[in-house]
């Protein structure tokens, strides 16, 4: 039953983003309907067989031992303040984005990481019917992160129509940043966040390609990569440290200001209604939770942390999905994990308008007046990757 309740969650979510199109008649199907099934066959590989086993062991023990390695850094500047088998979370998941933005940089430095994105980008724009900077841009933001990936096309920025800036954008809201990812790995299990990470840059260019279709000429199907200025290896080290400190420390403030807000509202709604507003969310997205595949026993659960990543950001969600996921079903973990992994939320369209605007500041303002669809395209594609994962669990 469950298989059924999926493909028609599936369906719904395809026939939202064909309802919002630009332009219904440009759409092209072909590459949907091939995207769909590299997204099932992706997924079934990575939760279903020895190889997708053995790949995330990998990637998951990578991450480990990065993160151990941070965690070193972590000790000799911090060690004391938290008490002996305490997970402070300022300390032991954000505090690895520092090291973690160190390790981008020195991947940048030697051109290791521009490489493999030029090429990953050339190759999924063979298949995914788009441009090769909308290919590009969507394994940059991925990779380096939803702000630093428009530095990299800075020079093309300023030339882009609407709609090639929509997908842009698009893409970056919809994926994660490498330098988070491990954060993501100390509160939910690996293979989900690797699933999410490449399920999304697949639905990223399936829901594009229905809201915002268009056709790109040879002319315009270019991709240039700014190139960074001249700097010794330790100024550049020295900047992606700061950076990752500054990510880190925003993202802690936010942390702060959301939960205490969210904690009011709680309060608040719990003294007058007898419930909580995270619980009235639960009940609002209950519906949206049963037809990406969540039992109907668990949805309101789910549905309450699906709204709080919405309304806030992953990371408050992760927070309050971590105490309740011992009690929810095998399934219901793995939909609701999908789902978190991206920066779909309503505080990403202020973090991307502020991106492009800091470049060009007429991008910027065309970027602000589609921060709705942008948000509204992006909650679909964690939909749809959650949709995926119901349908192979």
């Amino acid at each position: 039953m469950h298989y059924l309740i999926s493909v028609v969650g599936l369906v719904i979510v395809l026939l939202l983003a064909w309802l919002a199109s630009n332009n219904k008649r440009k759409i092209k199907y072909r590459p949907i309907i091939i995207m769909i099934v590299i997204q099932l066959a992706l997924g079934l590989m990575i939760l279903k067989t020895s190889i997708g086993e053995f790949l995330i062991k990998g990637f998951a023990d990578s991450f480990s031992k990065l993160l151990g390695y941070a965690n070193e850094g972590t000790n000799f500047v911090f060690g004391g303040i938290a008490n002996e088998g305490a997970h402070t979370f300022f300390l032991f998941v954000l505090m690895p984005i520092v090291f973690m933005s160190a390790l981008i940089g020195i991947l940048q430095h030697y051109k290791i990481l521009p490489f493999i994105i030029k090429y990953i980008g050339l190759v999924l724009s063979k298949v995914n019917g788009m441009g090769k900077l909308e290919s590009y841009n969507a394994v940059a933001a991925a990779i380096v992160g939803q702000n630093e990936v428009f530095i990299s096309v800075k020079n093309q920025l300023g030339l882009l129509p609407k709609h090639r800036l929509y997908t842009l954008c698009a893409s970056a809201m919809s994926t994660v940043s490498m330098s988070i990812v491990g954060s993501y790995m100390t509160m939910l299990e690996p293979k989900y966040v690797v699933a999410a990470l490449i399920l999304n840059l697949f639905g990223g260019f399936i829901i594009a390609s229905i809201i915002n279709p268009y056709e790109v000429t040879a002319e315009e199907d270019i991709v240039e990569v700014r190139e960074e200025g001249k700097q010794t290896f330790f100024e550049m080290l020295g900047e992606y440290i700061m950076d990752g400190f500054k990510v880190a420390i925003v993202v802690g403030v936010m942390l702060v200001g959301f939960v205490g807000i969210i904690a009011l509202i709680n309060g608040v709604f719990s003294g007058i209604f007898g419930i909580s507003f995270q619980g009235v969310l639960g009940y609002v997205f209950a519906p949206i939770a049963f037809m990406i595949g969540v039992p109907w026993h668990e949805a309101v659960h789910a549905g309450s942390i699906m709204a709080t990543k919405l309304v806030a950001n992953e990371f408050v969600a992760m927070l309050d999905f971590v105490k309740i996921q011992d009690g929810l079903s095998g399934r219901t973990t793995a939909i609701v994990s999908v789902f978190l992994i991206s920066f779909a939320n309503f505080g990403s369209i202020g973090t991307i308008v502020g991106a492009v605007k800091g470049l060009n500041e007429k991008q910027g303002n065309i970027v602000a007046r589609f921060g709705l669809k942008l948000l509204y395209g992006a909650t679909l594609v964690s939909v749809l990757s959650a949709i995926i994962i119901g349908i192979i669990f």
